[in-house]
């Protein structure tokens, strides 16, 4: 036991060290910026973004993700600092067998391995705070078994520091984007998956919404085998997504359906989404015409009050019609305050690309003659020129996600080069929408599942 404990403290020794000196490489970058900017010079802002990459890779954690995120939203960062960040790799190594023995008593006690007929020493895949091992429960079923490393909050909350500064060099630039709502969010949302009880209450939500669907499939949580650190759930086959990129035009069509369908229903129906549709966060099921997804991974999910959702169905309907008081008053409802006639038009140029097609009833490609390398480039670049103009603007906290998990499921789409009527799969879906009938529902299914009921908006 004493060698157990001096290894555990070598290891958070090692990491704080790490964050140390991570965090000062990011200072000295900072310092060189602000000097610059106070003496007149060139910023170099691409030699900076380099550094400043540079300067963070040695994290290859929860802020690989955020640099993810930012990369979705325009002037959230500088362009070149979103390109360098985006590269990193959010992906880390698995932890060998020694590691994992003894995280795995310190969640379910010494005897631990009694409590599953099988238990596979290779990890089936890792990523930024854990990694999953292959098992199976003694009732015979196969089972997913989702391990966090340790001292993950510590990690989490360097990450969150780095992220300050990030913002803070933004700041300094002339910003057309203010970030404090974002910093926010994005703290909420990334200390949240840390707790992997939220999370087993959240795949208990999305269970009970897609029961009685057959193109989409939810594990099953396994209370028994699982505490805040660990998770264990019923195993899913399926194949990886980008592997039927290639498949006949009717199968992508299916699966690109049921990804629609696993993202805007939740929303519409009961105010909630999944707020990372990464290609690794699905799988697809075979079964004929019964093929859909596996929907695995429920770390990020976001919840709104019904207004918010309100104001998403409203915002479209307003650029459907043209209606511009509607689309205001969208805005306004999703906690955008202050706009002038010239920032709402900067404001339609990136809504009218979310949406665009599901304004068109005709069947299309998600983003016509666009690759996935260059998806919502050139509108960012003309959000960029206007708020650059018109701004700054405040970006409230409830649009991040939903932002960022719609550019996720186009590029999904993109991919599959699904050819849909967008159109018609949207008003499908809201043809029911009630406000009344969203909050009775949200409040019985999160209820049943534990979660909490969102807040309203501030």
């Amino acid at each position: 036991m004493p060698m157990t404990s001096d290894s555990e403290r070598n290891r958070l020794s090692a990491r704080v060290q790490r964050y140390g000196r991570v965090g000062a490489n990011v200072g000295g970058v900072a310092a060189r910026i602000a000097g610059r900017r106070l003496f007149g010079l060139d910023p170099e802002r691409d030699k900076d973004a380099a550094s400043l990459a540079a300067a963070l890779g040695g994290l290859k954690g929860p802020l690989m993700k955020v640099a993810q995120l930012l990369a979705t939203i325009p002037e959230a960062l500088p362009a070149e600092y979103a390109a360098e960040l985006g590269q990193l790799q959010s992906q880390a190594p698995p932890m060998g067998w020694p590691f994992v023995r003894r995280r795995m008593a310190a969640e379910l006690g010494p005897d631990w391995e009694s409590k599953f007929a099988h238990f596979q020493h290779e990890a089936a895949a890792s990523a930024s705070l854990g990694q999953v091992h292959r098992a199976q429960n003694h009732d015979g079923r196969q089972l997913a078994v989702k391990l966090q490393y340790p001292d993950m909050q510590s990690a989490v909350e360097a990450d969150l520091s780095q992220l300050n500064v990030l913002f803070s060099i933004h700041r300094r630039m002339r910003p057309a984007i203010e970030t404090s709502e974002m910093m926010q969010e994005i703290s909420a949302r990334l200390r949240e998956e840390l707790d992997y009880e939220l999370e087993a209450k959240h795949m208990n939500l999305y269970g009970l919404i897609f029961a009685k669907d057959p193109l989409i499939r939810v594990p099953e949580t396994v209370p028994q085998l699982s505490t805040k650190r660990l998770l264990s759930m019923t195993w899913l086959d399926g194949g990886r997504l980008l592997d039927y990129t290639e498949s006949p035009l009717e199968e992508r069509n299916r699966i690109a359906r049921a990804m629609f369908r696993a993202w805007w229903f939740p929303f519409s129906h009961y105010g909630v989404i999944h707020g990372d549709p990464h290609l690794g966060n699905y799988t697809v099921y075979e079964g004929g015409a019964a093929s859909g997804i596996n929907l695995l991974d429920y770390g990020c999910i976001r919840s709104f009050a019904p207004k918010f959702v309100q104001g998403v169905v409203d915002l479209y309907h307003g650029l459907l019609r043209n209606d511009r008081a509607l689309i205001v008053h969208a805005y306004e409802t999703w906690g955008f305050s202050g706009l002038s006639n010239e920032l709402i038009d900067v404001l339609n140029i990136w809504a009218s690309f979310i949406y665009g097609p599901m304004l068109e009833d005709r069947v299309r490609t998600i983003a016509e003659g666009t690759s996935p390398g260059s998806y919502g480039r050139k509108e960012a670049f003309r959000v960029h020129q206007g708020l650059q103009d018109k701004g700054p603007v405040k970006v409230p906290r409830e649009f991040v996600f939903m932002d960022r998990a719609a550019i996720g499921l186009g590029g999904v789409f993109l991919h599959l080069n699904a050819e849909l009527n967008y159109h018609q799969l949207f008003n499908e879906t809201i043809a029911d929408f009630d406000l009344g009938e969203v909050a009775r529902r949200q409040h019985e299914a999160f209820t049943a599942a534990g979660v909490p009921l969102p807040a309203l908006p501030a």
